[in-house]
């Protein structure tokens, strides 16, 4: 496999820019393919063998057209739906966001009382629970806690005002009475909103994202691969969306920044 292949990064929609930015600041050398699946967003709702549909499809065309040499799935739903499945049958070597996210919650931690916020489908999936329970020395019963609507106002651009304030201090009710000391964000989407989160919960409670603990996995496999890029240049990025292209660069710029103007369009057909 030619080191100069991308690495191709994918999420429902906007949630991922937050791993693609920590992969991007750690190296900046490498190209970069993302795909938000603006068309089909959000995935929370859905059930989780059509989610995993839609992560072999995007994966089917991140390999087959743009050649990627490794895969990253940013998104936490479709980690929890076709992590696995995806590992065992594609030979193109692929990271979830889960387990970094976990590990950097289990390591901060100083009471072992930890919060997880998912989507609804990965809060009823489990996967979260099963990470714990696989990565911790200790018996660690996150409290897991599903917040609907917080990715909406991600994918409108809006990570403050009065709605959304009422929502969080809804949602994050039973966070705040469990005394928790750590809170892992487990949608890539939630870093955006973590100045409201972290109003909610408190100044106390250490919020963590899996963002940068995947780009650091991202690194630590590339480089046992010997795979990462060698010479000095700044890396390509592609930024495409399945849905209204327009949009997507418009909200992604407010979020990520002004390299999502030039993002493109695929539009999913029966041949895709």
């Amino acid at each position: 496999m030619s080191n100069e292949k991308p690495i191709g990064i994918f999420d429902s929609g906007f949630g991922g820019l937050t791993v693609a930015r920590a992969v991007i600041d750690l190296l900046p050398t490498e190209d970069v393919v993302y795909f938000g699946d603006t068309a089909r967003y959000p995935y929370g709702p859905k059930p989780l063998n059509e989610v995993r549909e839609f992560a072999f499809q995007i994966v089917e065309y991140l390999i087959n057209e743009h050649d990627v040499k490794l895969l990253v799935v940013a998104c936490n739903t479709a980690a929890a739906a076709a992590l696995d499945e995806l590992s065992a049958e594609i030979s193109v070597p692929i990271i979830g966001v889960l387990a970094p996210g976990t590990q950097a919650a289990i390591d901060v931690s100083r009471t072992g009382r930890i919060g997880v916020i998912g989507t609804v489908g990965t809060i009823n999936s489990g996967a979260y629970k099963r990470a714990f329970s696989t990565l911790s020395d200790e018996e660690i019963q996150p409290l897991t806690l599903a917040c609907p609507g917080f990715v909406e106002f991600v994918e409108k651009g809006e990570s403050s005002g009065e709605q959304l304030q009422v929502l969080a201090e809804r949602l994050l009710a039973p966070i705040v009475s469990a005394n928790v000391d750590t809170l892992l964000l487990g949608c890539t989407h939630y870093p955006y909103l973590a100045r409201v989160i972290g109003q909610v919960v408190g100044s106390d409670v250490v919020l963590v994202s899996s963002a940068d603990e995947t780009a650091f996995e991202v690194s630590r496999q590339l480089t046992d691969m010997d795979l990462l890029v060698e010479e000095e240049k700044e890396g390509k990025r592609v930024f495409i969306s399945s849905g209204d292209v327009s949009w997507f660069a418009e909200v992604g710029e407010r979020l990520f920044g002004p390299e999502l103007a030039s993002a493109q369009a695929h539009e999913w057909n029966s041949s895709t």
